[in-house]
């Protein structure tokens, strides 16, 4: 009961002090008689249940000109405020602040050095679409490379794409313009995006160790078990998981009061980035992430280890060595993919892990290598270590030489 009291107390003199202020602001003389009358029926319907809380929720953003806050109670007794940036609407009885945009971070405490990271930014993203372009060209016009590695690889080129394009906008605006704000909705959006095109990489690879057990475990029967329809079939596939188990996450996010700091860890919407700002009961996102983790990430890492179990044991039962390091060499640019995907996705677990003990740049230059680096690389990796891409590719420009 004290408890209630001093709350009550409290709530009534924060908002004589808020109403006196604004009407000095408007140049309107002080009357206590009518700010108690203003906010008379604020203290009946409030004192009415103990059991109310007054939650103080302040937005406050660091170079950002003025706020905005309005306190109301069934349609409102008193709004405050210039109008700002972001709007944040309280409730006595749900206790809910919606933030309308949502803060990106750059470098962490040296928000001065962004533009150092910009140009090196913009240089991976135009080798990322240059070189996953390049990949898709030459594999639609070459015919020799309309074979099941050729086709996988082309739809990996196409996830990175996806993801490049996903982050792409708010990275350079962030490291480049400054551009921090992002609204909730771009912000679900991109989030969506970013976590279907990983979980649709991350079953490309399986796919493809797939592809190379299939290769090496029966290569006369390769392409016909492997055909262009069920190529096409197993992407849809893939596509359509990705989908599904990443749907769930914007409206997740959603349904969420926010009512803390709107200042995300990134430069980019994560899932995980978002809810930590939620200041209700997160459980069930929790657990909805764990299980996408598991079932997506976790599943496909075993799916791939036992692939490669199999081929081994295929190609130590080759009689001939030479035989059996030709059979090797061609998973060789595959291994690299996974090691690609997969050491960064672990980096950014372990840093995050250990946050507290570490610099505050190490977990964003970890987010960043987990989002860029994979699709600048997998392009290079399987340019120069497969024979016929790297031929083709040398025979375009050494013609486009011979016309200029």
């Amino acid at each position: 009961m004290a408890a209630s009291f001093w709350l009550e107390k409290e709530g009534l003199s924060v908002l004589t002090k808020m109403a006196r202020g604004t009407k000095r602001r408007r140049g309107i003389p002080s009357d206590s008689e009518e700010v108690r009358s203003d906010l008379g029926q604020c203290h009946d319907d409030f004192a009415g249940s103990a059991a109310t809380s007054l939650p103080m929720c302040t937005t406050n953003d660091t170079g950002h000109s003025g706020y905005f806050m309005s306190i109301q109670k069934d349609g409102g007794c008193f709004t405050e405020g210039h109008s700002g940036r972001m709007t944040s609407t309280i409730s006595f009885n749900d206790s809910t602040v919606n933030h309308e945009t949502f803060v990106l971070v750059g470098i962490p405490g040296m928000q001065e050095y962004n533009s150092w990271m910009a140009f090196p930014l913009c240089l991976l993203y135009l080798l990322t679409l240059f070189g996953n372009l390049t990949i898709l060209f030459v594999i639609k016009t070459e015919q020799s490379l309309h074979q099941p590695m050729y086709l996988f690889l082309s739809i990996l080129s196409c996830s990175d794409l996806g993801l490049a394009v996903s982050t792409m906008p708010t990275m350079l605006g962030v490291y480049w313009f400054d551009a921090r704000e992002v609204s909730f909705t771009a912000c679900i959006t991109q989030m969506f995006f970013i976590h279907t095109f990983g979980a649709v990489e991350s079953g490309i690879l399986v796919a493809m160790a797939f592809d190379r057990f299939v290769a090496i475990r029966d290569p006369l029967r390769y392409t016909s078990l492997l055909q262009n329809s069920v190529i096409g079939k197993i992407g849809l596939a893939i596509l359509a998981r990705g989908v599904c188990v990443c749907f769930p996450a914007p409206f997740l996010i959603k349904r969420l009061p926010f009512c803390r700091s709107n200042v995300l860890s990134h430069s980019y919407c994560l899932h995980q980035d978002v809810m930590k700002l939620a200041c209700a009961d997160t459980r069930v996102n929790v657990l909805y992430g764990l299980i996408i983790v598991i079932c997506t990430f976790g599943l496909d890492a075993v799916v791939i280890l036992l692939s490669y179990v199999l081929i081994l044991k295929t190609v130590l039962s080759i009689a001939s060595r030479a035989e059996r390091l030709k059979a090797l060499n061609t998973c060789v640019s595959h291994v690299c993919a996974i090691l690609i995907f997969y050491v960064p996705l672990i980096g950014v677990s372990v840093v995050h892990r250990f946050s507290r003990h570490l610099s505050p740049i190490s977990p964003m230059m970890m987010a960043n290598v987990y989002i860029v680096v994979p699709p600048v690389l997998n392009p290079i990796v399987y340019s120069v270590k497969t024979q016929q891409i790297r031929r083709r590719i040398r025979k375009m420009f050494q013609q486009k030489k011979i016309r200029n």
